[in-house]
């Protein structure tokens, strides 16, 4: 999605449109389109939690939505090939694969409607994914659902799973003594553990990082760690959450295990530091 004049909102509820023209490509078409109703593959799951399985109800209107401001990067097909996608540096994602970089869910498993909503809602700092917060929730929820046309994925329950539990922060957060130690704790371990691909100063610009590539094979420059804002929220949980869980499709690996727990904590510290988003 792009933000700007690609980001038109609709005030009233989106109609029903007729089917886009696809051209040559129509039998295409119509086989993603299908791919929302083929049958679901039946599992079973604890009591207290269910799958967020495709809502059929809302696949017109969400693809008016998609339309109106997600074809022009993400392209007619999902397929992260749209209008402006060659011009830009970091490519849309592609829908197809069902890989989606930022999740709450365990490596390999899709992401919740929550993780979906947040990043068309929050959009993603440092790329063309602009936010999109004046969209209306139903159209949110709408959108998502379009979303889960393009990969057959989202048919199969074995690829769901609840999302993590994660810790909530130290309280040392609190307080700016004991968090410059933890920052400082979380220096040293940049160091042996990220600086290869983020760079010493964490600008992107470490050894590894021009040889890096995408589960696309495009290339997959390392997030610039000094910019004022993350990717995906600057919150310590938020910083915590993409060590533990790392960005899907992307180099970044999961540090849970590799990390403790009070490391992953330590290193967030830092970041933030890092960022200037902790500053005092």
């Amino acid at each position: 999605m792009e933000g700007g004049r690609f980001a038109a909102v609709m005030k009233s509820k989106p109609r029903a449109v007729p089917p886009v023209d696809c051209g040559g490509a129509l039998l295409s078409c119509m086989k993603s389109a299908l791919i929302l109703f083929a049958p679901l593959v039946a599992t079973s799951f604890a009591a207290d939690w269910k799958p967020n399985l495709p809502d059929r109800e809302l696949f017109e209107e969400g693809r008016y939505v998609y339309e109106q401001n997600c074809l022009v990067c993400h392209g007619q097909f999902g397929d992260g090939k749209g209008e402006l996608a060659p011009g830009l540096t970091i490519k849309p994602r592609s829908f197809r694969t069902g890989v989606f970089k930022y999740r709450s869910t365990p490596a390999g498993k899709l992401p919740t409607n929550e993780d979906l909503k947040r990043t068309v809602r929050d959009g993603v700092t440092g790329t063309a994914m602009g936010m999109f917060t004046n969209i209306r929730q139903e159209e949110l929820a709408a959108v998502v659902e379009y979303i889960k046309g393009f990969s057959r994925k989202w048919k199969d329950a074995a690829n769901y799973a609840p999302p993590v539990k994660l810790p909530a922060p130290p309280a040392w957060f609190a307080d700016a003594a004991q968090r410059k130690e933890h920052e400082q704790a979380g220096a040293r371990i940049f160091e042996t553990t990220c600086a290869s691909c983020h760079g010493a100063g964490g600008k992107g610009d470490g050894p590894a990082a021009a040889a890096l590539k995408d589960d696309l094979g495009d290339p997959a420059q390392p997030a610039d760690l000094t910019a004022r804002n993350f990717r995906n929220g600057n919150d310590p949980q938020d910083i915590f959450r993409v060590l533990a869980l790392g960005i899907a499709g992307t180099p970044m690996v999961a540090f849970d295990p590799a990390l403790s727990e009070a490391q992953r904590w330590d290193l967030a510290a830092y970041l933030r530091r890092l960022s200037g988003v902790s500053a005092d």
